[in-house]
């Protein structure tokens, strides 16, 4: 008989042990995400992969926030996260410190995530930054123009995208079973 597993069960490692384990070579900037409660699911998704950390930009919410919280529950103290007020700029950072940086978004060119070469991009000793963006506009075409390539998620079905942390949630998880 299948019964659910205790959350002490789990083993998970405390706040300081996650602190000081080692991260997936990976950065998630949100360009614009209005939605708290989506910023709180980046959070939360970038603990359960342990990426580097969070760049939250223009009118991306910061924490503290009850509405990240909500989300995030808790994962707003234990994912690193900065704010920078223009993505552009936090984009160009990431290139200058080493980083292939790579719009999740729909446009021409972009890689079906499926297809998705990391070796091209300096393989398994490379550093990521993924761009996500705002959930009616997404990644605004400034930002995209800096940008090494882009990822498309592919779909099926008659709606031209998904939520933003649903994206978020998908793409993490690829890029967490290749740079394992």
């Amino acid at each position: 008989m299948m019964q659910k597993i205790t959350n002490e069960e789990l083993g998970r490692p405390t706040p300081e042990a996650f602190a000081a384990q080692p991260k997936l070579p990976l950065t998630v900037v949100l360009d614009n995400v209005r939605s708290a409660n989506n910023t709180g699911a980046f959070f939360r998704t970038g603990d359960a992969f342990g990426i580097e950390r969070l760049v939250l930009c223009g009118i991306t919410g910061t924490p503290p926030s009850r509405e990240i919280h909500k989300s995030a529950l808790g994962a707003e103290l234990t994912v690193a996260w900065e704010y920078e007020a223009d993505s552009v700029e936090a984009v160009e950072r990431l290139r200058e410190a080493g980083y292939t940086v790579l719009a999740v978004e729909q446009v021409r060119g972009a890689v079906s995530l499926e297809e998705l070469d990391l070796e091209s991009f300096g393989g398994p000793t490379a550093r990521f930054a993924l761009v996500f963006g705002n959930e009616v506009d997404g990644v605004r075409q400034p930002v995209v123009d800096r940008c090494h390539g882009a990822i498309e998620i592919p779909q099926v079905g008659t709606k031209h995208s998904l939520n933003v942390a649903v994206s978020g949630g998908v793409v993490l998880w690829e890029f967490f079973k290749r740079l394992r």
